[in-house]
């Protein structure tokens, strides 16, 4: 199981996941496009309204329930939010969490939150995931025969 890395309280003023148009859904498919072209690790991002158990506990959840944990590398990220109750939870594999510095999934939190506290959910989880894609490509940088191992869409969990 994935260690515990950031799970933040935040204040937003989005009340649903149906609140994210085509358009901004695009936008965070288009940045995990974007940071998975620069590696062979693997990006999902988890939306729901409601979170039913502790934020890291459902993190954890969906990291096993999408086999996040079956890469090869071991050098998945996911990225969960519950809006309406302002929490989210980054987690990853051990592959990506024994090679960053020990202040990268708080800095990765940081730059999310600064978003999210402007109502700036779909900016906050654009950031998260180039800042995430970023490491990722430093230390397991794409190959020419990399596959994808993972679908790269959102995941809305609770409609």
């Amino acid at each position: 199981m994935p260690p515990k890395f950031a799970d933040p309280i935040f204040e937003c003023k989005r009340i649903s996941t149906m609140a994210l148009n085509s358009e901004e859904q695009e936008k965070i498919v288009h940045a995990i496009n974007v940071a998975e072209n620069e590696t062979s690790g693997e990006i999902r991002v988890v939306i729901e309204n409601h979170c039913p158990d502790e934020v890291h506990d459902r993190a954890t959840y969906y990291f096993a329930k999408l086999g996040m944990h079956k890469t090869a590398l071991k050098n998945g990220v996911l990225i969960y939010i519950a809006l309406e109750d302002h929490k989210f939870s980054i987690i990853g594999d051990k592959g990506i969490h024994q090679r960053v510095e020990s202040d990268f999934w708080n800095s990765t939190k940081d730059l999310m939150v600064a978003e999210f506290r402007m109502d700036h959910i779909v900016e906050g989880l654009v950031k998260g995931i180039e800042h995430a894609g970023k490491q990722l490509a430093k230390f397991f940088p794409r190959e020419h025969d990399d596959i994808n191992e993972l679908p790269n869409d959102i995941v809305f969990g609770d409609r």
